[in-house]
């Protein structure tokens, strides 16, 4: 397969300028020769709060959704997007020069890059991770491998279609035709409170939907395969099946992550990528 060059900038943390420490958080990776870009910063949040106990993670997670929009909005300007990036960035954040490298893919690229330059070698404990976190990286994964994260919202706050207060926010979506088409990470492995509140929710909020956006609305469920669950016990398959049943009954689809590789070419061929 033909490579093709491409440039990649790291996205540095940096707690205390004076003493010239950092901690390498993303990276940003652009087709040399055309339009392409790509953001990601890591999932793991520790090396960071090492570094920094106060470090707002908030901010951070907001600064890549951010320049995920302005790369998505101005994609013939991308040097000027990160001209711009650079000359707004505090002292705490810093982007690097450029360094030269050559691309099967974007989305494998960066991959590669994330992997040596800022993932932890040393994996979080499973303990320490939530089986909400698992299934919304592994959503986040199957989206990024098909180029169509960046093309869509992330942290859709309900409160825009239900009422002030409402403090859901779903996790990505996107709008194919008429419809808007919405993803939530959920995991029914010992706790189906969120299966509950999504089921609840899902009346006001496709309501909403056709009332401010003039859309049908679809959300999908995604949560771990049964097989998956810590416990086989009787108990806690009834529990998952209560789950799934009550977000069905609802009108929210309920799939697996074995089913996200289906689900992101889809949002491929509806974005047209």
């Amino acid at each position: 397969m033909q490579r093709r060059p491409c440039e990649f900038f790291l996205v540095r943390y940096v707690p205390d300028p004076l003493r010239e420490e950092f901690v390498n958080i993303g990276v940003l990776l652009r087709d040399a020769g055309g339009n392409a870009a790509q953001v990601r910063f890591t999932r793991d949040w520790t090396r960071v709060r090492c570094a920094d106990p106060d470090a707002d993670i908030d901010m951070l997670e907001a600064l890549e959704q951010e320049i995920e929009r302005r790369l998505t909005q101005h994609r013939e300007d991308t040097p000027n997007v990160l001209n711009t990036l650079e000359d707004t960035l505090s002292n705490g954040l810093q982007i690097t020069d450029s360094k030269g490298c050559l691309a099967e893919s974007i989305p494998v690229e960066i991959d590669r890059l994330m992997k040596m330059y800022v993932e932890s070698r040393k994996k979080e404990p499973a303990s320490r991770v939530s089986g909400r976190q698992r299934v919304g990286r592994a959503m986040r994964r199957e989206f990024e491998r098909a180029g169509v994260w960046n093309m869509m919202s992330k942290r859709i706050a309900a409160s825009q279609y239900t009422r002030a207060g409402d403090s859901l926010l779903l996790d990505c979506g996107y709008r194919p035709n008429g419809v808007i088409k919405m993803f939530h990470a959920v995991s029914l492995d010992g706790d189906i409170d969120l299966a509950k509140v999504l089921a609840f929710s899902m009346p006001s909020l496709s309501a909403g939907v056709r009332r401010v956006e003039g859309a049908k609305l679809e959300l999908t469920a995604i949560v771990e395969p049964v097989r998956e669950l810590k416990s086989t016990e009787e108990e806690d398959i009834s529990q998952y099946k209560f789950g799934v049943e009550a977000m069905e009954a609802a009108d929210i689809r309920v799939l697996t992550t074995s089913d996200l590789g289906r689900v992101a070419e889809t949002a491929r061929r509806e974005l047209h990528l």
